[in-house]
């Protein structure tokens, strides 16, 4: 059985290695198969697990008295005795459902009593994964930063020499100058020239050993370049600023400044984030993040841009197209180990942060496991309180209710809540009535349709209504039919944007009532016709909500 992922990189899986029979070989071999593309499974990883699942499966049915010839051949017995072996044991939730899976797709086994006992519900193992204290994460936050931030003035540093020699100032020869000369070939291969001796030992050319002031590491290529560790402290920090999982991170494209940067010149980034966990359709979210200064959650993007500038660029030379923005430089000049579902390398230059790097930068910082899962939690669930790659029923079940920090600090929190739920129902809950279609009579808006335009309870000075399009929704006169729910879906998603963007006190004033009313409105319109909606957004509903929401709209 063949696995392409999402790279266009081969696994092969050999069903004929099951200590089952032919016919049964077969029919799981098809049923892997109908998995086996990258809009299903992107990655081998997510393969590999569920061959494994498979292994276990197929040993379990070669154990029995007398094993089933072929799928139809299960009965609830033998499915109910599968289920039962793994209770309580390590990866049995997982291997289960992943099982449960590949066979409730088999037409044989959609009905009858084997469906029955497939779509028995199996609960999780609880987690044991604790988000960290505020000091534990303080001093990995403070580790990350030091050495991310050492990193980046040396490439600063050095940057600017290059600039000057590319600028002419240094007189040619000088050691300033071989210097420069340097910095530039590495900028454009990656590495600097080297002779190659009778044992074929590779000796760095002495002109540039004497201006840079020797041959190690730290004097020759990591002056324009990350290392591992200084990449995953980046990481780190992404994932204390933006709560995003390591995958997400590492494979981050470059982020887009906006054409325009406003008058203060301070930019906006668009930042594409790939979720592969998610269904076809939605494994891409976009986020847009300010550098307002240096406190912003823009200014740590500007800094990661400024740190691998050097490292895309020699990339792009070398493979162009790459368009990462975690990249770093390995020392080991030697073959490439493969990674199927890893960015291929190139040359010396590696992309991503994964377990390896991630377990590796903690014992350089004399912490004992990675810090991303306890950190994820700590960030999403302590630190913020709402979902970041997932959604809010799994923030809740997986995230809030297992941690003990959140349950020891939430009995002084609980009676203040309750009373801000009670406050805000009563002014931020839908208003608007909902309909099927729309009626001829009604008169349309950017948001909904008003019933009664010239009878509003925010009369403007010369009749009509005064109030924002964004009022619409709680008003009694408004209507809202599912030809207005695409729109509204993007200016939920906007909104929800803009939250990651301003300060909290001025989004909390400005957007959170209308926030409240879509999400709503999102409650009773329900999931599924939610994200339906999403698919029909159209550009005229995109420039819409982005007039209403620079105010051009209602001026």
């Amino acid at each position: 059985m063949h696995h392409y992922n999402q790279l266009g990189r081969l696994k092969i899986y050999d069903f004929s290695r099951l200590p089952v029979s032919a016919a049964m070989q077969r029919s799981l071999a098809a049923l892997f198969a109908a998995r086996c593309s990258p809009h299903v499974w992107a990655t081998h990883i997510t393969s590999h697990s569920h061959w494994k699942y498979v292994v276990r499966f197929a040993s379990f049915l070669s154990s029995l008295e007398e094993p089933p010839n072929d799928l139809q051949d299960l009965s609830a017995a033998v499915m109910k005795r599968w289920r039962v072996s793994l209770s309580g044991a390590p990866a049995g939730c997982n291997t289960l459902n992943g099982v449960g899976r590949l066979l409730r797709s088999d037409a044989r086994l959609r009905s009858g009593p084997v469906a029955e006992e497939l779509a028995v519900k199996v609960r999780p193992a609880k987690s044991t994964t604790q988000s960290y204290s505020g000091d534990e994460f303080e001093r990995i936050t403070v580790a990350a930063r030091k050495m991310f931030r050492s990193a980046l003035l040396r490439i600063e540093e050095n940057g600017r020499h290059l600039d000057a020699w590319r600028g002419g100032v240094f007189a040619e020869e000088s050691p300033e100058w071989v210097l420069g000369e340097g910095l530039e070939i590495l900028s454009r291969t990656g590495a600097l020239p080297h002779t190659v001796g009778r044992s074929g030992s590779r000796n760095l050319k002495k002109r540039y050993a004497r201006a840079m002031g020797g041959t190690s590491a730290e004097a020759t290529w990591q002056r324009l370049f990350l290392t591992r560790l200084e990449v995953t402290a980046l990481a780190v920090l992404m994932l204390a600023e933006f709560g995003w999982n390591l995958s997400v991170i590492s494979e981050l494209e470059v982020p887009r400044a906006t054409p325009d940067a406003g008058a203060d010149g301070r930019p906006t980034y668009r930042i594409t984030l790939r979720k592969g966990r998610r269904g076809p359709g939605h494994h891409h979210e976009t986020r847009n993040v300010s550098d307002d200064g240096a406190s912003s959650p823009g200014r740590l993007i500007t800094q990661a841009l400024s740190a691998t500038r050097f490292a895309r660029a020699a990339v792009e030379e070398l493979a162009p197209g790459s368009n990462r923005l975690m990249v770093w430089r390995t020392g080991w000049l030697g073959p490439a180990a493969t990674e199927l579902d890893r960015h291929p390398h190139v040359g010396p230059f590696r992309f991503g942060v994964h377990n390896n790097e991630a377990q590796g930068w903690a014992r350089a910082n004399g912490f004992p496991h990675s810090p991303f899962r306890r950190g994820r939690r700590t960030v999403t669930a302590v630190d913020r309180r709402e979902p970041a790659q997932h959604s809010q029923q799994t923030h809740d079940r997986d995230y809030v209710l297992t941690d003990d920090r959140i349950r020891q600090e939430a009995m002084g929190v609980i009676a203040a809540g309750a009373q801000d739920a009670a406050d805000r129902a009563h002014r931020s809950v839908l208003v608007a009535r909902l309909r099927d279609q729309p009626a001829a009579a009604d008169t349309e808006t950017a948001t909904a349709d008003c019933a009664a335009f010239h009878d509003s309870p925010y009369p403007a000075p010369g009749g009509g209504c005064g109030a924002s399009f964004l009022m619409c929704l709680g008003c009694a006169n408004a209507r809202v039919h599912p030809g207005h729910h695409p729109r509204l879906v993007h200016l939920h998603q906007a909104l929800t944007n803009l939250r990651s963007v301003l300060p909290s006190s001025r989004w909390e004033k400005d957007w959170r009532d209308a926030h409240d009313r879509l999400e709503d409105l999102k409650n009773k319109v329900g999931d599924g016709p939610w994200r339906q909606a999403l698919d029909r957004v159209t550009d005229t509903d995109r420039d819409l909500i982005d007039l209403l929401l620079t105010g051009r709209l209602d001026s």
